[in-house]
């Protein structure tokens, strides 16, 4: 671990998005994790919440300013997919039932590495997978849609890619892990994005050059049947082996009536990243 190390040994509230259905829209994770975010930045609660969604795509700010992009999202909805614009960095993912979400959300330290936030996660992840015996490393995936340096992989093949968004005293590292289904195609519709909303044109930034077979679930790496539910329970474990005290606290009042007002202006700002009116 880096300099100043971050560790679960204090209470975690947790909180479980994650059976929510189809209706729960990814648009709500966002508000839901700034509102904690500021939680957390005035009393210091850390809180983990898991989330799923159903058949999104989720485009980064930079993805929404493509030379083709409503042929790139005309596309995506064809696909059966719901879209959206982020309010944090990155560039376009994929979200369906077999990919689980987690948001680690603490108070911010200034003194703390940024770094420090992707290895914690990163640790954790380590942990949770550790009795499957396989090495799961840490670097930029190139070929794989939405790559970073703390792209996770096993073996090579890209499963997962951790964020971090940092907003009113409160950081919220997140990571989306592919459980279930085939990485390969999930990147397939990634690159067929990028075609239909390129087509040749000159665009302001790198859009990466998307092959399909740098990523795979952790099923098909693992060689196993996993599920959603059973890798949250064994996330849960883990972070009470390594010193978390979790407790199952709800939103406050306070936090609702937040939560309401960040709805309206993560929806607002999506809303104008794609033309909507």
């Amino acid at each position: 671990m880096s300099q100043n190390l971050l560790t679960f040994t204090n209470k975690w509230r947790f909180i479980d998005h994650s059976t929510l259905g189809p209706a729960f829209d990814a648009l709500q994770s966002f508000a839901y994790d700034d509102t904690i975010c500021k939680t957390a930045g005035e009393d210091g609660m850390s809180t983990l919440r898991s989330w799923v969604h159903h058949q999104t795509v989720v485009l980064g700010t930079q993805d929404s300013r493509l030379p083709h992009i409503e042929d790139g999202i005309t596309y995506l909805k064809e696909q059966g997919y719901h879209v959206i614009v982020r309010n944090s960095g990155g560039l376009a993912v994929v979200l369906d039932k077999g990919v689980l979400n987690l948001s680690l959300i603490m108070k911010e330290d200034k003194k703390i590495s940024i770094d420090a936030g992707y290895e914690m996660m990163f640790e954790l992840i380590k942990d949770v997978f550790k009795p499957y015996g396989k090495e799961i490393e840490a670097y930029e995936i190139v070929g794989s849609y939405c790559p970073g340096s703390f792209d996770l992989s096993i073996g090579g093949k890209k499963f997962a890619g951790i964020s971090q968004r940092r907003i009113r005293g409160g950081v919220a590292v997140q990571i989306y892990l592919c459980i279930t289904g085939s990485g390969a195609k999930r990147a397939e519709m990634i690159r067929e994005f990028y075609r239909h909303a390129v087509q040749g044109s000159s665009a302001k930034f790198d859009y990466p050059k998307i092959e399909p077979e740098t990523m795979a679930s952790l099923s098909e790496l693992l060689n196993t049947s996993l599920t959603v539910s059973e890798v949250m329970m064994k996330t849960l474990q883990s972070m009470q082996r390594m010193g978390a005290v979790l407790s199952m606290d709800g939103f406050t009042g306070e936090e609702m009536d937040l939560y309401e007002k960040n709805m309206v202006r993560v929806t607002q700002r999506n809303n104008r990243c794609l033309h909507i009116e």
